[in-house]
């Protein structure tokens, strides 16, 4: 079975990291992504083009978009689609004569989805940045980390991915059911700040309730609290314990080997010293043998697995959380998951200007050699 969003098409014009992302997820659900890469353009930070998995399952169109026809072939792929999304500075896509008063006048009904750092409009809004800075002005970056030291890096993960990504999906999804009622297309404002801020929803509600401070790790969820931790075992690996509830606290306290009298879950003034009993018990065993005492149980006790040993590891591939990808290289596989219409991943890694004729072919351009004699297209 295709896709739930099979029969959706989406434009992406080329961006770094969370636009690709956003149209990776779209494409693993089953929309039919045509990746707009600029004629000429060198590779940048990123993965090796033939490895960049967030350009699975798409088809690549090189356009010059400094030319009057190229720009044209963009407008033409935009009056055949459902979605647009780009990723560039606010005003970019205006003065390339591509932006959403162009493209909505050419398919009153597309959404039109910008992916930014600060948002399309504000006073850091035309300001270069990262996930880093984007999550330091949200506050989430200052709540991650131990006491007495400094803030945390989550990778990338929580403002280009979680902040950006997720969000311009979302807004693009509800965009479009709300299009099937109105008939009518829209412009998507998709920040990572308005993203990361979102949230952190949860804990704001847990700061104005008086159950969370701004005192970095000594909150119940930021390595405060002896059983939301992790913990280094006789191999210099870790296991990861998240005992919050009562009765799960109790059976990490069973397995572990520790008296319910010597740490009780919330004599809070003893916190620390818990801490220090739990660090002992752990370096009495390796992470795997602790594995094997805790898992299965309702203890929500895991071992911390690397990159590597999470692709190999057996309880993610009995599920297929993983899937072979270029040259046999793991990748992770299309979630979340249906009944009845799978994700699926269609094809590799889309090389820059690689599906140019075939995909113009296909939208029914009678003008494709032209278009390619001229330079506005480039076939790869």
């Amino acid at each position: 079975m295709a896709g739930p969003l099979s029969g959706v098409r989406v434009i992406e014009l080329a961006g770094i990291g969370p636009g690709p992302f956003a149209a990776m997820l779209l494409a693993d659900l089953g929309a039919e992504v045509i990746r707009i890469d600029r004629a000429g353009k060198g590779g940048g930070a990123g993965p090796v083009a033939e490895k960049d998995m967030t350009n699975r399952s798409k088809r690549s169109v090189a356009v010059d978009l400094k030319s009057e026809a190229g720009r044209d072939v963009v407008l033409r792929l935009v009056e055949q689609a459902d979605v647009l999304l780009e990723g560039f500075r606010p005003g970019v896509t205006e003065r390339l004569g591509i932006g959403p008063d162009d493209c909505l006048a050419r398919n009153p009904r597309l959404v039109y989805g910008r992916m930014t750092g600060w948002g399309q409009e504000g006073p850091l809004s035309h300001t270069a940045g990262h996930d880093i800075g984007y999550i330091a002005i949200t506050g989430a970056l200052h709540a991650i980390g131990r006491a007495g030291g400094p803030p945390q890096v989550p990778l990338n993960l929580l403002g280009d991915f979680a902040g950006g990504s997720m969000y311009l999906v979302v807004g693009v999804l509800a965009a479009l059911l709300e299009s099937k009622v109105s008939g009518r297309g829209q412009v998507v404002d998709a920040a990572i700040v308005d993203g990361t801020a979102h949230l952190t929803t949860f804990i704001h509600a847990f700061k104005a309730s008086g159950l969370w401070t701004d005192n970095r790790g000594t909150n119940m969820l930021d390595t405060g609290a002896p059983f939301y931790d992790v913990y280094e075992t006789s191999d210099g690996k870790h296991m990861a314990v998240g005992a919050i509830e009562s009765q799960f606290y109790a059976e990490f306290l069973k397995r572990l080997g520790v008296a319910p009298e010597e740490a009780p879950q919330y004599d809070m003034a003893n916190w620390g010293a818990q801490k220090e009993l739990f660090a002992a018990k752990f370096k009495e065993k390796t992470r795997d043998e602790w594995a094997e005492i805790f898992v299965p149980s309702d203890a929500c006790v895991e071992p911390v697995l690397s990159l590597t040993e999470a692709a190999e590891h057996p309880w993610n591939t009995a599920r297929d959380v993983f899937v072979p990808g270029v040259e046999g290289v793991p990748q992770p596989a299309p979630a979340p998951r249906f009944s009845r219409t799978p994700g699926e991943i269609t094809g590799p890694p889309s090389l820059a200007g690689a599906h140019t004729r075939e995909v113009l072919t296909g939208l029914g351009f009678k003008d494709v050699d032209d278009l390619l004699a001229s330079g506005a297209v480039v076939q790869r």
